[in-house]
Parts: C-alpha cells; sequence; structure tokens
C-alpha cells in the first residue's frame, strides 16, 4: 500500500473533512473471496476515499457475534494491507448493531471510510452555514425495482 493509504487511517482536521460513511458487507457462509480488496486498496491509494476503521465480525449459529483478526482468515484472503486501520470510530455497540443485521452462519467487514473526494465541497457549505440534515443511500437492488416498475411507453406513442 502507497504511504498515502498507510497514512489514511488518522482522523486530522475535521473542518476539512468529508462526509464520512459506513458500510457492512456481509459474506455468506464466511466466504470471503478478497474480490474488491483490489478495488479498495486502489481508492485510497488515489484518495477518493480515506479509511477510518476496518472490522470484520463473525456471527456464529447461535446468534454470537465475535470479532475476527485479520490473520484469522489465513492465506486465502491477503488482509495485511488493512492492519492498524482502526482510528476508534468503532465500539463494541456497533459491532453488534452489525452483527444484527447478519445472518447466522455469515461474516461481515464493517469499515468506515471518509469521502475524501467531497472534502472541498462539504469545507465550502461549512464556510458558508450550511449544514448537512438528512442523508442516505439508495441500494442497487431497489434502483433495479423501480426500473423494473417503470412502464416503458410505445414507440408510436
Amino acid at each position: 500500500m502507497s504511504s498515502e493509504a498507510e497514512e489514511s487511517f488518522g482522523i486530522g482536521d475535521i473542518d476539512d473533512m468529508g462526509p464520512v460513511d459506513y458500510a457492512v458487507i456481509e459474506f455468506p457462509g464466511n466466504r470471503m473471496t478478497g474480490r474488491g480488496l483490489p478495488l479498495l486498496v486502489d481508492l485510497v491509494d488515489r484518495g477518493i476515499i480515506r479509511i477510518f476503521d476496518l472490522v470484520f465480525v463473525r456471527k456464529d449459529l447461535d446468534g454470537s457475534v465475535t470479532a475476527v483478526e485479520l490473520q484469522d482468515f489465513g492465506s486465502e484472503v491477503d488482509l495485511s494491507v488493512f492492519e492498524g486501520a482502526s482510528s476508534g470510530l468503532l465500539d463494541q455497540s456497533d459491532i453488534d448493531d452489525a452483527g444484527g443485521a447478519l445472518e447466522p452462519g455469515n461474516s461481515a467487514g464493517i469499515i468506515v471510510y471518509e469521502n475524501t473526494w467531497a472534502a472541498p465541497f462539504a469545507r465550502e457549505l461549512r464556510r458558508g452555514g450550511a449544514q448537512l440534515v438528512a442523508a442516505g443511500r439508495i441500494p442497487v437492488q431497489a434502483l433495479l425495482a423501480s426500473l423494473d416498475a417503470v412502464e416503458v411507453p410505445p414507440d408510436d406513442a
């Protein structure tokens, strides 16, 4: 990982930050292939995002949720690039909440990241007195369902 990626785990000056998001990505049957991880590293290296926290959890069949150490994934997936990705923003209650969204027998990655690409825009809005009062994300599945529901008019209409 580049030095930019390695320096990405600190918070820095909050007045200059972009929006901070989190995501919980579930891996059915605890099968994490590593697909997508090079793209995540690329986003960090290019300065598009900055990772504050990256934690992996497993939900056992009895419903208990435990943190998984990166080295516990074995040699199938090299996660060493994310060693030390911990700002302290995530606590046990966050891990428990994320675990509640998982199906038993599955694992997940929990990532907290700054959208550094939006930092200049967000900084100027704040300087102008604006503040974010609502935000959300539309899942791809919801977009597809909406598009499927839209009737396409006939060409001769």
